[in-house]
């Protein structure tokens, strides 16, 4: 609900500051004396057009700032939430400021939002009904969505969302396999041989690289296995160090007595130097073994080096990327034979969906026309005590061509209404007159409360016209109305004000050299007071009184 309402150089009010509570709130007051400065002051917190007139005359800016408290899960959170912005946890404080020059400032919980995301939370946070609304229950656009908020039959909706996803997957998956299929069909022949040369080839990631070393170390391998045959001589010969070293062990392990023993750390350490050197010696002799050079295995490398990057250079690919390309070639190739398979199987499939939807569009729409015929006779019910007793109420609920259905089912739904026998039916905007629709407004929203998540509704003069039994009519179907949500209403019906549970009596008056408005909540002294200004005129009677304690009375 509204909680406050603070207003700052707007219009006629210099500072304001309302507090709210819950069930009907009337605002009340002489004609021009301002109560149209307080809706156009909560409209522009919530995201209507900002007009630098609304500015008081001499000031730079003009400020409004409105406080809501609602359920943390509420629609309005949820979508601050959505925007990464803080969601208030219930509370939420929407503030706009408007300079002379036309400039619009906006903030949601004192973060900057744009002028766009301020009407979509108004939006959500506040419904503004009277003579001239030109959204909400007027806007064909979302009957369908009011319909199902009062319907309550969720399940179908989930089951008609759910099943229209599935058939649009299953018929993009069709549409996916006829054209693999026919772009298989044209590239059949190419496909075929490329598959054939890829295969043959039978490449593996890598391969080209470690073939290029291999063939470059190949193509050095005749001189280098030359120059190791000679290491190897030079090392293994009579005169090599191998035999060197070991002859000079052999001699000096046969030294005895004391100069054996002064000869003992050398023999180790020739000793260790044999062994090293012999180890050496033989990963000489391995290494001359793998290096032995065949000019057979050199050409076969080179030709298949060769193949690998003519393949490569055809399909415009890197080497590596062959062995990928062959197997998406050949699921392409045997996208040809079982082609037809799959298109069948996929066929089948969106037919299999398509009988779902259409069953999940039908249950749907039934459910729809059911609520349609009840929401139609409640508010027909409405009608008569509105002063409406020739009008009639309905809900068209059109089935719409398969083309366009979508998530949301397949059917269009507008309200239309006409007011006099003899008459065609045709949208709200269109037939009723300006008294009428504010009446047609009240009568709507009576019966659709229960499915609206809106905590504040604002009705301009919806009593405006009309008078007696009927502005009683009108009064007792605010108060129901407040018993779901938060509601306020200009009214200079009396009938209309005694139903109310909190008054706010709006008054012009001088400040100086300026005029003012002002705002007071009223006592219930000051109500009865009020009340029979409003019976009476601007000259109080008792009888005016006495009729004023007999409304207030009554709707106690």
């Amino acid at each position: 609900m509204l909680t406050s309402l603070s207003i700052r150089d707007i219009v006629l009010i210099e500072k304001l500051n309302l507090a709210f509570g819950e069930g009907l709130t009337v605002l009340t007051g002489e004609t021009g004396a301002g109560k149209s400065i307080l809706l156009d002051s909560l409209g522009l917190a919530t995201g209507a057009r900002a007009d630098r007139a609304l500015v008081r005359q001499g000031q730079d800016k003009g400020q409004v700032s409105a406080a809501f408290s609602v359920n943390a899960d509420h629609p309005a959170c949820l979508l601050l939430e959505d925007q990464g912005l803080d969601g208030g946890e219930g509370i939420i404080i929407l503030r706009r400021q408007i300079t002379a020059d036309g400039k619009s400032r906006a903030w949601a919980n004192d973060q900057p939002v744009s002028q766009g995301l301020l009407a979509e939370l108004g939006g959500l946070l506040v419904e503004v009904h009277g003579q001239h609304d030109d959204r909400g229950l007027l806007d064909a656009a979302g009957h369908r969505d009011l319909l199902d908020a009062y319907g309550r039959y969720d399940a179908e909706l989930k089951a008609a969302s759910a099943k229209y996803t599935e058939y649009r997957e299953a018929t993009k998956a069709l549409a996916d396999a006829e054209r693999m299929l026919e772009d298989a069909r044209k590239d059949e022949e190419f496909l075929k041989h490329a598959l054939d040369e890829l295969e043959a080839l039978g490449m593996e990631v890598g391969e080209e690289e470690a073939l290029a070393e291999r063939r470059t170390l190949m193509m050095q391998g005749e001189k280098l296995a030359d120059d190791l045959k000679a290491y190897q001589d030079d090392l293994a010969s009579d005169v090599g160090v191998d035999a060197t070293v070991r002859g000079v062990l052999r001699r000096m392990e046969r030294t005895e007595g004391a100069a054996g023993e002064l000869l003992s750390p050398v023999i180790e350490a020739l000793d260790r130097a044999a062994i090293e050197l012999s180890e050496g010696m033989a990963a000489l002799d391995r290494l001359a073994q793998d290096l032995d050079f065949d000019p057979h295995e050199l050409e076969r490398a080179e030709e298949r080096l060769f193949e690998i990057r003519r393949l490569a250079r055809k399909h415009s690919c890197a080497p590596d990327a062959l062995p990928a390309l062959t197997d998406d070639i050949r699921k392409r190739y045997a996208a040809v034979s079982a082609g037809d398979e799959m298109v069948a199987a996929a066929r089948k499939k969106a037919e299999s969906a398509h009988t779902a939807l259409s069953f999940a569009v039908s249950a749907l729409h039934k459910k729809r026309t059911e609520a349609a015929e009840e929401l139609d006779t409640l508010v027909m019910a409405e009608l008569p005590p509105l002063k409406l007793e020739k009008a009639m109420f309905r809900t068209v609920v059109e089935a719409l061509p398969e083309g366009e259905w979508s998530a949301t089912g397949g059917d269009r739904v507008s309200f239309e209404v006409k007011t006099n026998p003899g008459t065609p039916f045709g949208p709200l905007v269109k037939i009723a007159s300006g008294g009428e629709l504010a009446r047609f407004i009240l009568a709507l929203k009576v019966v659709l409360v229960r499915g609206s998540s809106t905590p504040v509704m604002v009705f301009d003069e919806v009593d405006k016209g009309i008078g007696g039994a009927t502005a009683s009519a009108v009064g007792e179907r605010l108060r129901r109305l407040a018993d779901d949500a938060q509601v306020l209403v200009v009214t200079h019906s009396p009938q209309v004000a005694a139903r109310g549970a909190i008054q706010f009596q709006i008054s012009k008056g001088d400040k100086g050299t300026e005029t003012r408005t002002n705002v007071v909540s009223l006592s219930s002294a000051e109500r009865r007071e009020e009340i029979a200004r409003m019976l009476a005129g601007n000259v109080i009677t008792d009888a005016a009184r006495a009729a004023a304690d007999q409304l207030l009375e009554l709707d106690g």
